[in-house]
């Protein structure tokens, strides 16, 4: 991931926190958070002279690619068991 696609993807996770906070993905329609995102993807095709659908689709690939990395890393630190050793008291 470039440093420019860290930005874009950084602009929409900044403003998702923001609007989405609240919100519970798990029993929200993704249309719903959609439009909730609505504002920074048009912004963000405006700035970077795309459709918004393409802005989306970007998003999302970016989002996946990220969600990749951080499980490598927990994976690397943790190790590739599902069930961690962890003492519950």
């Amino acid at each position: 991931m470039t440093a420019e696609d860290m930005v874009f993807l950084g602009k929409i996770n900044e403003y998702a926190e923001k609007v989405m906070g609240d919100i519970d993905p798990q029993n929200t329609h993704v249309s719903e958070q959609l439009e909730k995102l609505r504002p920074i993807m048009q912004e963000l095709a405006m700035e970077y002279k795309m459709s918004v659908e393409d802005v989306f689709i970007k998003y999302m690939d970016l989002a996946s690619e990220a969600n990749v990395t951080a499980d490598a890393e927990f994976r690397d630190k943790y190790g590739e068991d599902d069930v961690l050793d962890l003492k519950i008291n």
